[in-house]
Parts: structure tokens; sequence; C-alpha cells
């Protein structure tokens, strides 16, 4: 799986590195990125989700539920995606 967030759909950006001298290569800003399970109150099982921490303060600022439907119907990720733990 690509680093990508599943509930924002961040990805990394491709940037410049700018020396003293201001000769330029490429570079990369990767996102914060982490692995985070989730109690799914609406399934009674356990998820795992790769999250950004932007995710984290969309998830507890609507819920779980809502951000995850909020990402399917923006196409950010697919309920095969979620990874179900235990149920």
């Amino acid at each position: 799986m690509s680093k990508i967030c599943q509930i924002t759909g961040k990805k990394a950006q491709i940037g410049n590195n700018v020396s003293h001298s201001k000769h330029r290569t490429k570079r990369s800003f990767d996102v914060n990125l982490f692995s985070k399970k989730f109690f799914y109150v609406e399934e009674n099982c356990w998820i795992s989700l790769k999250i950004s921490a932007a995710g984290l303060r969309l998830i507890n600022k609507v819920g779980l539920d809502a951000a995850i439907k909020q990402a399917v119907s923006k196409g950010y990720c697919d309920w095969s995606d979620v990874k179900v733990i235990g149920e």
C-alpha cells in the first residue's frame, strides 16, 4: 500500500531542496502517516487504517463512521481497503 491517507487522501508532494548556492535538487515531502486501530461501533469490530494527523483530527471532529463514508464518497478509499482486525 502506498503512502496515502485513507481518510483525507493526502499523499507525498514533490519539491526542491535549495542549498546555500541556490542549487536545486528534487525531494519529496512525505505525509505524517501512521497506522492506527479504531473500534468501529456500527459493525462491532476493530479496523486498522493508514491515516495522517489531519485524518485523525477529522475523525475526532466528525466521528469514525462519518469520516469513512466521506472518504468513500470522495474516492480516497474503498470499503475493501478497510482492514478488519477482529470481529
